[in-house]
């Protein structure tokens, strides 16, 4: 069997790792190997997901925890050469945009280990993100680029990749949700937190861009508690987040106010708290394609977005702090129904894998 390398370092990408190691795991060609940066190392932000979505133990654990961009870069690749050379894989398979991406890309591309990146081809177009320069740099190394739709197809063609590359494969972070909906649907969140199904917003920022400046954090708190007034709140906060509110003294503000702060969630858990909301408030990438997929008004408080498809075919709008009174109430204010792109339908998987098969 040929063995293929999974690289997980951040909860987006074991979300993106799961069913990709299970369908590959059940081919009875492959053999997965499941190797974790340590990039994230809050419990509930990367060990609980193992649980939750049936993944084994890493093979590999490289325990980098944070630093700069160069040095988590330094380290995984660092580590991860030890263990490409030592049990050279026939296929490395990169996911999703952060530092471990492209580090891990770039030891498979030095070593010529046929390097696959999953969620390819997306673009926000702004440079001063530090994920669309890892995107970037590691879909022109990559040797086979997965592309979750066709807008993802179109960036990597203008920036003159080769049709031979690009397989649109779907948005895998979908069929994890189905591997355990019918768990996520019985957790029923929404009571542990305190709050009626369909009428609370989930809140989630991280994004340096919103919680990092002290009067950006601060105009970001006031929006939250004026919001509170008109529809219960309920934020799962990063640590991230949680080390700069506490560091300005706001947690109280938020908590006076009736929003309803909550550590991290494990990803069935919080799923179930997306599930029964009648709307999202984010800063993140995936959540804007999870509540596309299931017809739930998204106010992404960016000035951009690299899944553009989550607007022009969902339900999410780009938002900034002085729209996003407005945005929410129009937001609430409408019904939707599912509008899923092509290949957003918890297959995606096993077109991963018969991608493999083909390029032998």
């Amino acid at each position: 069997m040929k063995t293929v390398h999974l690289i997980a370092a951040a909860r987006p990408n074991f979300m993106k790792v799961a069913p990709l190691w299970h369908a590959l795991r059940a081919s009875g060609e492959f053999e997965p190997r499941l190797i974790h940066t340590g990039q994230h190392y809050d419990p509930n932000l990367s060990d609980a997901i193992f649980a939750d979505l049936s993944l084994p133990q890493p093979d590999f654990h490289l325990g980098v925890g944070s630093g700069s961009h160069a040095t988590q870069t330094d380290n995984v690749m660092i580590g991860y050469e030890k263990i490409a050379i030592e049990h050279r894989p026939d296929w490395l398979v990169v996911v999703g945009d952060v530092n471990s991406t492209l580090a891990c890309a770039l030891v498979g591309a030095k070593l010529r280990v046929p390097t696959v990146h999953l969620e390819a081809g997306l673009r926000s177009g702004d440079r001063d993100m530090p994920e669309e320069i890892n995107r970037l740099a590691t879909d022109v190394i990559a040797d086979v680029l997965w592309t979750p739709s066709p807008d993802a197809d179109a960036n990597l063609l203008a920036e003159g990749i080769p049709g031979t590359r690009i397989t649109r494969v779907g948005n895998i972070m979908l069929d994890s949700f189905e591997m355990v909906r019918p768990e996520v649907e019985a957790a029923a969140e929404w009571e542990a937190q305190g709050v009626q199904r369909g009428t609370y917003g989930v809140v989630t920022l991280h994004r340096p861009s919103n919680v990092d400046g002290a009067d950006r954090l601060e105009a970001l708190v006031a929006a939250l508690i004026g919001l509170q007034r008109r529809i219960p709140l309920v934020f799962p906060v990063h640590p991230r987040t949680a080390a700069r509110l506490a560091q300005s003294g706001m947690v109280a503000r938020l908590a006076q106010a009736g929003v309803r702060l909550a550590e991290p969630l494990p990803y069935k858990r919080f799923m179930s708290l997306v599930l029964g909301s009648r709307i999202v408030i984010t800063d993140s990438g995936g959540i804007q394609e999870e509540t596309t997929y299931l017809g739930i008004p998204c106010c992404t408080l960016r000035n951009n977005t690299e899944r553009p498809i989550t607007i022009s075919q969902g339900t999410n709008r780009l938002v900034t702090l002085a729209t996003l009174d407005r945005a929410v109430d129009e937001a609430t204010g409408q019904q939707y129904q599912p509008r899923r792109p092509e290949y957003w339908d918890g297959q995606t998987a096993a077109r991963c894998v018969a991608d493999l098969r083909a390029r032998g």
